[in-house]
């Protein structure tokens, strides 16, 4: 019989070759707990993040950025647009002729002009119904002011 044949057949035998779990010696077990080489990866891979996290951190608030100044820019272009057309309008005789008959008043001189006012005749100081009594111009405050300081008493 072979050697081998001749250790079976005798029973198992805790030689000194032979590990607590079977294994030759040179095949034996680690300990499960840290080894150095796991601690070295450990502080590796922890250095490696802590020098990432700052530089993704910036760059994450950096796009954030980007993003808000192309939302500003495009509310700058909307507004040039906006100020473009109204330039092109100021820039119409026929249009600053209507604006200055609506809000101005002024009239072309072959032409007849009304104003129409509302109201009893009283200037429109009347109280409007249920609401609180209008506070005449500035201008007409100061001229009442004037006109009582003449009158004598």
């Amino acid at each position: 019989m072979a050697r081998g044949d001749d250790r079976r057949a005798d029973g198992p035998q805790d030689g000194p070759a032979d590990g607590e779990d079977g294994r030759p010696d040179g095949m034996r077990r680690g300990n499960p707990a840290l080894t150095s080489r796991a601690a070295i990866l450990a502080v590796v891979v922890c250095a490696i993040a802590l020098s990432l996290a700052y530089p993704v951190r910036e760059y994450i608030a950096q796009r954030q950025e980007i993003a808000e100044l192309r939302q500003k820019e495009a509310v700058a272009r909307r507004q040039v647009e906006i100020l473009a057309q109204r330039k092109q309008q100021l820039g119409d005789k026929s249009y600053i002729e209507r604006e200055a008959t609506r809000r101005l008043h002024y009239c072309r001189p072959a032409v007849k002009c009304y104003i129409v006012l509302d109201g009893g005749g009283d200037g429109g100081r009347q109280a409007q119904k249920g609401g609180p009594t209008r506070r005449p111009p500035w201008y007409e405050t100061l001229w009442r002011s004037v006109e009582a300081a003449d009158r004598p008493r």
